[in-house]
């Protein structure tokens, strides 16, 4: 049985239907990855499945729990840890409360070690752990989200955009610690990302979102290979074709 199940689940905002009756399965222990446009619907999927939005019709189901409807206290109490778009740290306390706060919910008496073990991933945090959040790069400031979700102890941690707006050397460093959470951690990692290729490079299996529907999926090695993802996500175009021009060629999602 899948870790997360998703089935014909349709979300709006208002009047406008974000989602359009998608399903999908998320399996333990691995990067899934959910790739798409701007607009297409991909940051709604991962508000849905944690709770901040409610979806119209369908099943969202958590190690054999249906959670749809559920409060985001109650989601990220099950397991579900999310690191939204944009970051949305707390700018004005420093950055280890910044982690402590990652760890509202939980009554163990294992937080300082893994206060530690976030400081291991990220050296640099540890570096600056009594600085303000708001004085950090982009960069660290990712980290830090990141480090904060992982305080939580998720089984499932929701990474949205984790890519956008860093360095290509910051991408690489921020690559690797999502591999190191699945394979030291046991984490599995549901990844939206519009850096297609960053993504399908560590991803397992791959969905791909356009307005709303889901137009193919496979394992990101079936993904990389066709052509549609070549040329709309990865910027490869067949150069045997003189003139040929994007918007001329419609996608077949073969």
């Amino acid at each position: 049985m899948s870790l997360l199940e998703l089935t014909n689940i349709e979300t709006c905002y208002g009047p406008i239907m974000a989602i359009r009756g998608i399903s999908m399965q998320i399996e333990a222990q691995g990067i899934t990855v959910l790739l798409g446009a701007n607009g297409a619907g991909k940051t709604t999927v991962l508000k849905t499945i944690c709770g901040a939005m409610d979806p119209q019709k369908g099943r969202v189901r958590f190690d054999g729990k249906e959670i749809q409807k559920w409060d985001p206290d109650g989601v990220a109490r099950l397991g579900i840890g999310h690191v939204p778009e944009g970051r949305e740290i707390f700018p004005f306390l420093s950055v280890n409360e910044n982690l402590i706060m990652g760890a509202y919910s939980r009554t163990d008496r294992h937080v300082e070690e893994d206060l530690d073990m976030v400081y291991d991933f990220f050296p640099v945090l540890k570096e600056k752990h009594g600085h303000q959040a708001g004085y950090l790069s982009g960069g660290q400031q990712q980290m830090l989200a990141i480090g904060r979700g992982m305080m939580m102890r998720p089984v499932l941690m929701l990474l949205d955009e984790p890519s956008l707006g860093l360095s290509p050397r910051l991408v690489s460093e921020i690559t690797q610690i999502i591999k190191r959470l699945v394979d030291e951690q046991e984490m599995t990692i549901l990844l939206v990302e519009q850096n297609a290729g960053m993504a399908l490079d560590i991803g397992n299996f791959g969905y791909v979102l356009e307005l709303g529907h889901i137009v193919m999926e496979g394992t990101c090695e079936r993904l990389r290979e066709s052509t549609d993802i070549q040329e709309f996500y990865l910027g490869l175009k067949d150069e045997g074709v003189r003139g040929g021009r994007r918007w001329k060629r419609r996608k077949t999602w073969r």
